[in-house]
């Protein structure tokens, strides 16, 4: 990560950083309605454990996944498959927000080495429904425990309230435009957010 400490500061990335002057109502590009002041610099700090959380959530799998031959656009797919059964290709298109080629690659690798299998769908026998084989669950349910146990772990150490936390975190860190069919698809709803700030006024819904 590029040093961006100004002339005058410690180059020590261990060292206390000085409380900064500067609120999220003052950073361009951040909106501060409806917010207390928010520190830059604890806002950068939280950029910066994103980036570190999500490094090591995604550290041990990359591991697994290396000695395939995947990476994570493959444990993805296999994810979404798992959580998922007959998901078809345009389904999975919209979640993974990719292209068709960049899919199409993925899949070709996953299918011929025996790790998901695609059927005609029932309703249009021209649509392709994906399935993962008994190999492709077995790599699925492997990477999806180490970062399930990382995740519990990590509840443990928050606290009572660390959990909702989180997840309510999480949920507003989606997109506006995207939260009613993450909702949907994590099977959350009740846990995640308030009804009315999950779908926009005039959606529908309970």
């Amino acid at each position: 990560m590029a040093d961006v400490s100004p002339p005058s500061a410690t180059n020590d990335p261990t060292a206390p950083r000085a409380a900064s002057a500067t609120h999220v109502q003052d950073v361009p590009g951040i909106a501060g309605d409806k917010l207390d002041p928010i520190g830059h610099d604890t806002l950068m700090a939280c950029v910066e454990l994103l980036f570190f959380a999500y490094r090591d959530f995604t550290g041990e799998p990359d591991a697994v996944l290396d000695q395939y031959g995947f990476g994570r656009a493959h444990h993805r797919v296999l994810h979404f498959i798992s959580r998922n059964p007959g998901l078809s290709v345009a389904e999975l298109l919209d979640i993974l927000k990719i292209t068709k080629q960049s899919l199409a690659r993925v899949l070709k690798q996953l299918v011929s080495e025996g790790f998901v299998t695609q059927r005609a769908g029932e309703q249009d026998r021209r649509e392709r429904r994906l399935y993962l084989t008994l190999k492709g669950s077995r790599l699925a349910e492997k990477l999806a425990a180490l970062q399930v146990q990382r995740i519990e772990t990590a509840f443990r150490k928050a606290g009572p309230d660390g959990e909702a936390a989180t997840r309510q975190f999480l949920f507003a860190m989606v997109a506006d435009g995207h939260r009613a069919k993450v909702e949907a698809l994590i099977r959350l709803p009740s846990q995640l957010a308030p009804r009315d700030e999950i779908r926009p006024p005039g959606s529908g819904g309970s």
